[in-house]
């Protein structure tokens, strides 16, 4: 090759000029560009010889300019129009001739820049280039004009984000939202963290982002990592910082499809014919419903009579949702698919649309009511003596709160409530005589509202345990009729358990220690469509019948139930409710571990939020002796968490102690234990 010969050759990619200096060995050559840089370059290297003439560094500069006033791409679709015909091949010279009529070195360089990078009309063969096809380029053309709706697409999504950022109100469209929810599925693996107890790099690389994940954390320079995802939710304001993100990996459906939603609509606007024409009249019937304030699907209320002969008749009266739905229909279906209605600390999602649960099936005060109704007469030891089922009406004459119902048992106020209290502690003396066992442990409520958490005890007050006590017994009495008229039911049992010899448990400290470790020993519940003891209860036969808004199992007793008292076929033969029953099972097992993580979370972000408060604990059980590792209770909270102590310490021994972390998001906490004197400084 000539000294001083003009060259192209690539850096890095980028199209570079330069003039041959000399020989490098054998093969290559020294070429100095512009900037008088000097490169050794093999023959392969060198991508274009410009031929004709010899330059100098100095020159090179000026021939660029020159190339540029040559280099519009569009002018090679005119050239391509020409040849695409006759599909001959051109090289950079016959261009030149072809576009600027000449072939002098600067046009003939112009040519092949243009060719080069051409990635639509032209395809290199050898050293020259074969137009594409008619097909091939309209297809590229496509190419090109999604790729340029992607990048305006992306760049807008860009610039909503940086809105967004900012704390601005922003509109996102489609595209962003389908973008936007990839990213929150990815981030709900952090509750697979928290609920498995895995590393965050473990999960991370057992599950690499999916490619538009990727594709938007890397367009947004965040780590496309699940804890980057979710820190990415919460800046766009698409999601709080105490997102749930155990409902979120759940099944479960926060909104009703709106297909549910217009069929509850027309329930309300038309209701179907009740099926139960020969109702039981019990309007006269004095009806107390108790519930929490904040209670809004109302579905047992209480009543009590004096009859003619002198005995006394306790009533449960349990609101009827089967006369707005039948079985398999759309209302059925969903409330199936959906278990239980979900109580979190942040509020309930409901197994029935609210414009119905709240509303029609609901015992409302003062409204004539649907109901199943069980009407009970007790023997003098609290046994069941005889009872009835009714389909019936009811006019709900109360609606009290627990609170209100201990003060008017307190003050003697109601004799009707009286009474009603006499039986529940004549039915929970009776199932103890029947062997029940009963297990008393503080228990959390937890509720958040404007990011404020409260926790209160939910304490044992004799108004529960009436409310507790009546379910209870419409629930023997619903398994009674179930058994005696062979009817499939949901039936619910525990298994006998096995718990320490008493001399065992004496040694443990009196209260919540001992109740701690007669709970350890109690079998699972169980559900078939047979009979079974429910030992816990002390009860020879129970089901759930008392809150059909809420559970859907206690929905199948109120079919089955119905149809028997209609003397109509069941809507479940044994088989069919065994496999509804499973199903429903697996569905409100999960319900139970998201509202028992959702719990636990706030409980965390509670204690999180009061590092300084000194808390008096007891020490329950060992989670790992060796280690000192224990179960402690927050006796002020009722809550019950793991603690490491650096000492000896003893079951039932109660402690003070702070938080010294805690982490609600990766299920982390820990407390440290301080002395007397630290207490009372802290405390003033």
């Amino acid at each position: 090759m000539e000294k001083g010969t003009l060259v192209e050759f690539r850096v890095q990619g980028d199209r570079r000029l330069g003039v041959v200096e000399k020989p490098d060995g054998k093969t290559r050559w020294f070429v100095v560009d512009e900037r008088s840089q000097s490169h050794s370059l093999a023959p392969r290297q060198i991508t274009y010889t410009v031929s004709g003439q010899t330059y100098k560094p100095t020159e090179i500069k000026s021939f660029q300019e020159q190339v540029k006033d040559y280099l519009d791409p569009s002018s090679l679709e005119i050239a391509w129009e020409l040849l695409v015909e006759d599909g001959e091949t051109v090289t950079p010279k016959e261009l030149a001739n072809l576009l600027f009529s000449d072939s002098d070195a600067t046009l003939c360089y112009a040519a092949h820049c243009l060719l080069s990078d051409d990635k639509m009309y032209f395809k290199q063969k050898g050293e020259a280039y074969e137009p594409r096809s008619a097909a091939a380029v309209a297809e590229r053309k496509h190419q090109l004009e999604v790729e340029a709706l992607r990048a305006k697409g992306q760049q807008e999504f860009l610039d909503r984000v940086e809105q967004a950022l900012k704390g601005e109100s922003v509109e996102w469209g489609r595209h962003d939202r389908h973008r936007i929810e990839a990213v929150e599925k990815y981030a709900a693996l952090l509750a697979d963290i928290v609920r498995g107890g895995v590393n965050y790099d473990t999960v991370a690389r057992a599950y690499p982002p999916p490619a538009p994940v990727l594709e938007t954390m890397t367009m947004l320079g965040r780590p496309a990592t699940p804890q980057g995802a979710f820190q990415l939710l919460i800046d766009l304001g698409w999601w709080s910082p105490h997102e749930n993100l155990f409902l979120r990996r759940s099944s479960i459906q926060v909104q009703f499809p709106s297909k549910v939603l217009e069929v509850a609509q027309q329930r309300l606007d038309f209701p179907p014919a009740d099926l139960d024409s020969d109702r039981l009249d019990l309007t006269h019937l004095k009806v107390y419903t108790i519930d929490d304030e904040s209670t809004t699907e109302i579905d047992d209320g209480l009543s009590w009579e004096r009859l003619s002969d002198g005995r006394e008749r306790w009533w449960v009266h349990i609101a009827d949702p089967t006369r707005w739905l039948e079985p398999e229909d759309e209302l059925d279906l969903e409330a199936r698919k959906r278990g239980s209605t979900v109580y979190l600390p942040t509020g309930m999602i409901p197994m029935f649309p609210e414009l119905l649960a709240t509303g029609p099936m609901s015992l409302i005060q003062g409204k004539v009511c649907c109901a199943l109704s069980f009407g009970i007469i007790l023997n003098q030891a609290g046994g069941v003596e005889d009872y009835s089922i009714h389909a019936s009406l009811i006019k709900p004459t109360y609606r009290l709160t627990y609170e209100d119902v201990d003060e008017m048992l307190e003050l003697g106020a109601e004799p009707e409530i009286e009474a009603i209290a006499n039986g529940a502690t004549r039915r929970k003396q009776w199932r103890y005589a029947q062997g029940a066992i009963s297990i008393n442990m503080p228990e959390a409520m937890i509720k958040v509202k404007n990011d404020e958490i409260s926790i209160d005890i939910l304490d044992d007050s004799k108004s529960r345990q009436l409310v507790a006590e009546m379910m209870i017994l419409a629930g023997e009495v619903a398994a009674h009729y179930g058994k005696t008229n062979n009817i499939p039911l949901p039936f619910r049992g525990q298994p006998q358990p096995e718990l320490p010899p008493e001399q065992e448990l004496l040694l443990l400290p009196a209260g919540f220690v001992r109740a701690c470790a007669m709970r350890r020993c109690m079998p699972k519940s169980e559900m078939s469509i047979n009979p079974l003891r429910h030992a816990g209860l002390g009860l020879d036969t129970y089901t759930q019948a008392t809150s059909p808004i809420r559970r859907y199992s206690d929905l199948l007793t109120h079919f089955q139930l119905k149809a028997h008292l209609r003397g109509e076929v069941l809507p479940f033969t044994a088989d069919q409710l065994k496999e509804v029953m499973m199903t429903v099972t697996a569905i409100t097992q999960e319900l139970t571990m998201v509202e028992r993580q959702t719990n636990r979370y706030w409980a965390l972000e509670y204690l999180r939020r009061h590092p300084q408060q000194v808390w008096q604990v007891t020490v329950l059980m060992w989670l790992r002796e060796d280690s000192n590792l224990a179960l402690i209770l927050l006796e002020d909270l009722g809550l019950q968490l793991p603690m490491s102590f650096k000492r000896s310490v003893n079951l039932g021994e109660q402690i003070l102690v702070k938080v010294s972390h805690a982490d609600p998001q990766k299920d982390v906490i820990q407390f440290q234990e301080i002395i007397y004197q630290e207490a009372q400084s802290a405390a003033n």
